[in-house]
């Protein structure tokens, strides 16, 4: 489960300079932090000691993913430093940040990628990228790459990369192909006012209106005094579509989004986003639906992430489809164990929630190292500790000793540690750190393992923290032991588990990103239906609904809609052809 960070979007990334990496300040002092950050094995990382610099460096980290602009702060940051001697500028990819480093021809020193697609096909194609085979790099500073993730290398230089060199990997690498990720797809629920409300059958997506209807009655405002609503949603991940609505589509019919539109993992079928009978807009009436009994929050439109994970940590929204949005943000001590409230999922008898079986190829959002950075081998070093499985347990739970450690083969918590998986931003650090947990949540927003992975530094336990036997323990709150009673089930993967959900299977599809003759279309179209999405989602009558949804689809069209979906359908069958091809070898 991802924690709620409070990341914000701090707007447009600083002005390029002519030189993407600034050196400055001594080498790090020992502070007490030296022993824990050098002590992963030698063998899996290189001599680091010899690339290590004697001068502070500040490293640029484009992070196509991350929701943070800035220097790396807090915890991290001291690790960073002690260990490597560097610090970390997050660039994220706002105000054009794409466009302008390319054109400047120096994309930074650590680049990761929101996908394997067009723009890193363009990168590749114009020399930007690091080829990590050059002179054997990965060989010298990535060894635990280079030894455990050969099936994700091979599929990043044979299939993802159009000039046939290894420019990285791609995230969420499995050990194993045959087993699934945790859901994250959960349909978290105010279980507490659930239970007020007498737990009424929930057996359609629609019944989820009056049960929410019914929620706002019995609790009309959120913990600060204001008013409370259904859902709360935010704008700044919208992509291709509205990032909920389609969202929502794959939390309910098990169908993966999939350039304007969603996929069918069981039968191969691409469904287009303005498919009138589809799920797209099926979700996008059920939202309006909601709002027209006032249960959206008005600012969705226009808030951004930070204003949403407020909103589910304040109680001021009762459902949402992701647990890392929902419990994730609002089961605190204060309201769990104190207050007796809690969110835990509750599906619709007829869902079918997806969840993504895991792959030994990796994903789509790639690691790699710009070609112009000055420290290639350093670059590679520091992305190969966040593969090793250290690197990976320290970016999840914090430094090992401190929140975390293994004992006989297994994973526990410290003290700090179980306080911090409750309350990052109120959870203070011990010496030698300072400042709160939260203040050093690792801002790159990548992943290198799937979490759902084996930890080989465990016996038979993965990097998730709901497979350790340390947290196998009996229900810490009258609530959980409620919704416990309630589901048949101790967490709530299990009580996923016992869904009718769909699998998305890991296989070797690289999405072939969009034609350069087809872009400018494309763009019209996705931000039509982006734009009347929203309008529809706050129509407040079904006429208004109907004429808002009528006109996005009549200019959608007029952009070049049905050009853009038979590109996509092409690709769905390309996909549907590889995930046969992954399942037929699993068997």
């Amino acid at each position: 489960m991802k924690h709620c960070k409070l990341i914000a979007l701090l707007g447009a990334a600083a002005l390029l300079s002519a030189t993407f990496i600034s050196c400055g300040g001594s080498s790090a002092e020992s502070n007490g932090i030296d022993s824990i950050a050098l002590s992963t094995a030698s063998g899996e990382e290189g001599n680091i000691k010899k690339i290590r610099p004697k001068e502070t460096v500040t490293l640029d980290v484009y992070s196509q993913l991350a929701n943070y602009s800035g220097l790396q702060t807090g915890w991290f940051a001291d690790l960073m430093l002690a260990k490597f001697n560097v610090k970390i500028n997050i660039i994220p990819e706002t105000g054009g940040a794409y466009q302008t480093r390319m054109e400047a021809g120096n994309l930074g020193d650590i680049v990761v990628w929101g996908d394997n697609t067009d723009k890193y096909s363009s990168a590749c194609k114009k020399g930007m990228l690091l080829d990590w085979e050059e002179d054997n790099m990965i060989q010298k500073w990535a060894p635990y790459i280079n030894n455990n993730m050969k099936l994700a290398l091979q599929k990043n230089k044979f299939m993802d990369s159009p000039d046939k060199k290894l420019h990285g990997y791609g995230f969420n690498v499995s050990a194993s192909a045959k087993d699934i990720q945790e859901f994250f797809y959960t349909w978290d629920l105010r279980y507490d006012l659930y239970e007020k409300i007498g737990k009424p059958e929930i057996n359609t997506l629609y019944d989820m209106v009056d049960v929410l209807a019914k929620m706002k009655e019995v609790c009309p405002t959120d913990d600060n005094g204001n008013p409370t609503y259904g859902v709360s949603l935010f704008n700044d991940w919208d992509g291709n579509m509205v990032m909920y609505v389609k969202a929502l589509a794959t939390a309910y019919f098990g169908y993966d989004e999939f350039d304007i539109g969603l996929y069918d993992p069981d039968t191969g079928k691409f469904y287009g986003a303005l498919d009138k009978d589809g799920p797209y807009l099926y979700c996008l009436k059920f939202l309006n639906k909601l709002n027209q009994k006032g249960l959206v929050d008005p600012d969705s439109m226009t808030q951004k992430y930070n204003g949403m994970a407020e909103d589910y940590q304040n109680g001021t929204a009762f459902w949402n489809v992701f647990n890392w949005m929902a419990s994730g943000c609002y089961n605190s001590d204060t309201h769990v164990k104190e207050q007796g409230k809690a969110m835990y999922p509750v599906t619709p008898k007829d869902a079918r929630p997806i969840v993504y079986g895991q792959s030994v190829y990796g994903g789509n959002r790639v690691w790699t190292v710009g070609s112009k950075t000055a420290y290639p081998e350093l670059c590679l070093a520091i992305i190969n500790w966040f593969s090793t499985p250290e690197g990976y347990m320290t970016i999840e739970y914090g430094p090992r000793g401190y929140c975390w450690d293994i004992k006989d083969g297994k994973t526990y918590f410290t003290e700090i540690g179980k306080k911090a998986q409750q309350d990052q931003n109120n959870t203070e650090m011990p010496a030698p750190f300072k400042g709160s947990f939260h203040d050093g949540a690792f801002q790159i927003n990548n992943t290198t393992w799937c979490k759902d992975s084996h930890n080989p530094l465990t016996t038979n336990e993965t990097y998730n923290k709901t497979s350790w036997a340390s947290e196998q323990t009996p229900a810490q709150s009258e609530i959980e032991q409620a919704w416990r009673d309630w589901s048949g089930a101790e967490t709530p993967n299990r009580y996923m588990q016992k869904t009718n959900y769909r699998v998305s299977p890991g296989s070797l599809y690289t999405g072939a990103g969009i034609p350069d003759d087809l872009s400018m279309k494309w763009n019209q179209v996705t931000e039509c239906l982006k734009n009347e999405t929203w309008n529809a989602i706050y129509a407040k009558n079904d006429a208004e609904y109907e004429n808002i949804v009528n006109n996005m689809i009549k200019n959608c069209k007029s952009y070049g809609y049905d050009e853009c979906i038979a590109h996509s359908l092409k690709q769905a069958e390309k996909r549907a052809a590889a995930e046969k091809q992954a399942r037929s070898a699993d068997k």
